[in-house]
């Protein structure tokens, strides 16, 4: 009989012990706040076994790789190819067959905070992660998708476990370890997915910091990004060292300081 319980007894029940037959047994109370724990229960568990079914088709690659023998995937992805200051940065991640973290996902569809929160569970548990990095003197002089290239290859080789797989997403690189270029990878592999958290968390934590150098353009806010403010701020201040020099607007504003 659950009717000897308060509703906040039962609350902490349903939370840690939830059960078929503890659901079945609640449905018998009749009063109505114990009926609304049990609809918010049931909803909740819905969306965890959601959660579980989705996690688990991430990890689809991956266990694929294991299951062949290649023990140690590097799930790699970038961030910050689109800005017109700062580098591209780009993480390279190796995960434990029994990772379990269901919100890790592509770091877009993740808030600031739940990317800061993953960022730490990642490193806490990751059995390898490297940084790369191509900085905006790079990308001037590669362009912008040979500097992406370098920075992965530098978060590769900044692992200090060697990978035997690479799950990248939508490139490839130039290296020995057979590696499967996947589209929207960071959407279909947790490894990648992982990666993109990382290396969004890292370069956020970069851009706030050249925002206390550079103040004005609003890096701690836009990372970088043509924002209305950073716009604004490039025509009356001009141009940063840590600007590109080949993309568009910064090229434009370059020239008109130049006149």
């Amino acid at each position: 009989m659950t009717d000897k319980l308060t509703i906040k007894q039962i609350k902490a029940e349903l939370k840690q012990h939830y059960s078929n037959e503890l659901v079945a047994r609640l449905t018998a109370d009749r009063r109505i706040g114990v009926q609304k724990l049990v609809q918010q229960a049931q909803r909740w568990q819905a969306r965890q076994q959601t959660a579980q079914q989705k996690f688990a088709q991430r990890f689809v690659y991956e266990k694929k790789f294991w299951q062949a023998g290649k023990q140690l995937v590097a799930g790699i992805d970038e961030v910050g190819r689109g800005p017109l200051a700062g580098p591209v940065v780009a993480a390279a991640v190796i995960l434990p067959h029994d990772f379990s973290i269901l919100a890790v996902n592509d770091s877009k569809q993740l808030s600031s905070h739940l990317r800061e929160e993953l960022s730490s569970q990642i490193l806490a548990t990751a059995l390898a992660v490297g940084i790369g990095v191509a900085d905006n003197q790079q990308i001037d002089q590669l362009n912008i998708y040979q500097a992406t290239r370098i920075a992965m290859k530098e978060a590769v080789a900044a692992l200090k476990i060697l990978p035997q797989q690479l799950i990248i997403d939508a490139m490839q690189i130039e290296t020995a370890i057979p590696q499967l270029k996947l589209i929207k990878a960071d959407a279909k592999s947790n490894s990648v997915a992982a990666a993109s958290i990382v290396a969004k968390v890292w370069r956020d934590h970069l851009m706030a910091e050249y925002d206390k150098i550079y103040s004005g353009y609003g890096f701690a806010q836009n990372a970088g990004y043509g924002t209305a403010q950073h716009l604004a701020a490039l025509k009356s201040q001009g141009i940063t060292p840590i600007h590109r020099l080949s993309f568009a607007p910064v090229a434009k504003v370059a020239k008109n300081f130049s006149d």
